[in-house]
């Protein structure tokens, strides 16, 4: 027997999983929101979760996480995907051994999805990220959740991925509550647009909305590709 097929032969008792889970964020009512689902089957049953479930041999590791956000949540898709990390302790999982790849998903208007829980999830929710619900599957969900908010809080210092949290149009003082609440600091106004106004990040528009009675400038993104720079806040 050659080196080859006894490999085979080890590979064979192998029961490893591969799972997708995506943290999808939105920024409603001036809070930042992550959509969850919960459980209808065990480990589990009746808890809150990460959308998310195992890849299957035909698709791809981003394939699976948005067929599955679409099959547990009704949304089928954002406006920034990123794949964040790999998560690989032995014990995470009762059911096998698994290996799970979180995603991290931005969504600009949370208001026009339109919220449907299918195949193995009884409901899907919004909720404040101050205010979470217990994870299912012990500490696992909530080291996932926690990592994709911290380098979510990471992207906004240095790149321009806070837009895609946005409406089409918005204001500067739009902008900067999302920056404080994401951050969760305050920020200086008058360093904070004269910051914002020095990038290619936002351009004005040719129109204005009320905000605190009077006429604020509206802008919009200058482009949903993902641009790096040194330093914003």
């Amino acid at each position: 027997m050659g080196k080859y097929d006894k490999f085979l032969q080890i590979t064979k008792k192998w029961k490893l999983l591969v799972a997708a889970d995506i943290c999808t964020y939105a920024f409603i009512d001036n809070k930042l929101h992550v959509l969850l689902i919960k459980r209808k089957y065990d480990p589990g049953a009746g808890d809150w979760a990460i959308p998310g479930g195992f890849v299957r041999e035909n698709e791809s590791l981003e394939e699976a996480a948005l067929r599955e956000l679409k099959e547990e949540t009704g949304l089928s898709k954002g406006v920034y995907l990123e794949q964040l990390y790999t998560f690989g302790k032995v014990n995470r999982d009762p059911r096998s051994r698994v290996i799970s790849v979180a995603y991290l998903l931005l969504v600009s208007e949370p208001h026009k999805v339109k919220l449907k829980s299918e195949d193995d999830a009884l409901e899907a929710r919004w909720y404040d990220v101050n205010k979470l619900p217990a994870l299912a599957f012990g500490s696992a969900h909530k080291k996932i959740l926690m990592y994709s908010l911290q380098r979510l809080r990471w992207k906004l210092e240095y790149t321009n991925v806070a837009v895609n949290m946005l409406p089409p149009k918005f204001t500067l003082s739009d902008l900067q509550k999302l920056y404080e609440t994401v951050l969760d600091m305050e920020i200086d106004k008058r360093n904070f647009r004269k910051k914002i106004l020095s990038l290619d990040l936002v351009e004005p528009l040719d129109e204005t909305s009320k905000e605190f009675g009077r006429p604020a400038q509206l802008y919009r993104s200058a482009g949903k590709e993902l641009k790096i720079y040194t330093r914003i806040v």
